[in-house]
């Protein structure tokens, strides 16, 4: 318990928190988190509340659900209805909206669709299923991709010919380069997400501190690591000297995990990909390379999904790029809930709009 006690330990906090104080801002500073678990952190521990006031923290495209697009929900609900299908899902996309039902609306209505809780799982279902299509709902970042590249690849080993991947998977460092280029978006500073880089590392992100000239901070989790992670951007900010910083030491390194990378190449390439509320970004998706084509659910069903109908008046779209809080769109708490979620931010519980929900401004 050594790695957590300490990074939660009040004392340094409140240490950290006096250098803080003392940094010389003469403007207000807007540093975007890049993770929905450390959206989901910052609100537990109040830490937007200890911070000054020049000092405004905003939450980005950090939650794979929320990025999710709305084409995607319905290519994964269309081939969810499919007789011969068992559409397997991570329990959050179920409630996620596509453009006029879900994947729990499918399911209710008699489309075979069983949550599971790792891709393996799927694999498992499909070799005690011989006769049905098992398809995995393939969604995350780069920290849980490999593990459906090792899945996919364990198929192919074992001649499971009835297990298939829908991908919609992301890969962040397209992503941190759609953002900078945005006008709209105004960020002085990343806090990045330790889970992602401790796959891909930290050099394949320097070019974010030499092209763009923007500081950003690998963080982990705690409240330690957070407030630590807001002091050493300020100081780059106060120095002019933006770099790409490690505070997750414990867990990420420079070069990342070259196994878990090597794997996730062998199995898999960058594709153009539609984030919600940011367009679609060329290779910050994946698709499976030839040799494993064979287990892709778009090649398979090849379904075609046309005129597809956003919700009215939902601003998650502006959430995720960190243009507006939740409470700024009229729909928030009032037709948007847990309950009856309108827009992808408000289901999961890293959503931006969900942990203001649950959590308040």
């Amino acid at each position: 318990m050594k790695f957590r006690t300490e990074f939660q330990d009040r004392e340094i906090a409140r240490k950290i928190l006096e250098q803080i104080e003392q940094a010389p801002l003469d403007r207000q500073v807007s540093l975007m988190e890049v993770c929905g678990t450390h959206t989901v952190a910052i609100f537990r521990h109040g830490i937007k509340q200890l911070l000054p006031r020049k000092i405004r923290l905003i939450s980005g495209p950090g939650c794979p659900v929320c990025v999710t697009d709305l084409a995607d929900i319905d290519r994964g609900i269309e081939v969810a209805k499919l007789p011969q299908v068992i559409f397997t899902s991570f329990g959050d996309m179920l409630k996620v909206p596509g453009s006029s039902s879900s994947l729990s609306t499918a399911r209710a209505e008699g489309a075979d669709v069983r949550i599971v809780y790792s891709c393996l799982d799927a694999l498992k279902i499909a070799r005690e299923n011989p006769e049905k299509d098992v398809v995995f709902f393939g969604i995350g970042f780069e920290t849980t991709s490999p593990t459906i590249a090792a899945t996919v690849a364990q198929a192919k080993e074992q001649a499971i010919n009835n297990f298939f991947v829908l991908s919609s998977f992301k890969l962040l460092p397209p992503a941190l380069s759609a953002l900078l280029v945005d006008e709209d978006i105004k960020v002085d500073g990343f806090i990045l997400p330790g889970h992602v880089c401790t796959i891909i590392g930290s050099e394949i992100l320097n070019y974010i501190a030499e092209q763009y000239k923007t500081p950003s901070v690998i963080a982990g989790f705690e409240p330690v690591d957070i407030l630590g992670s807001v002091l050493m951007l300020l100081r780059q900010i106060e120095t002019n000297t933006p770099e790409i910083k490690i505070a997750y030491r414990r867990s990420v390194r420079p070069e990342g995990n070259r196994n878990a990378l090597a794997l996730l190449d062998r199995v898999f390439e960058p594709a153009e990909a539609t984030w919600r509320g940011i367009g679609t970004i060329p290779g910050s998706g994946l698709k499976l390379r030839k040799d494993y084509q064979m287990f892709g659910a778009e090649e398979r069903y090849n379904v075609k999904i046309e005129n597809i109908e956003r919700p009215t008046g939902c601003r998650c779209a502006e959430v995720l790029k960190g243009l507006i809080d939740p409470p700024e769109c009229k729909l928030f708490r009032r037709r948007c809930n847990p309950e009856n979620p309108l827009g992808s931010c408000m289901v999961s519980s890293e959503g931006t709009c969900a942990t203001w929900y649950k959590y308040g401004g």
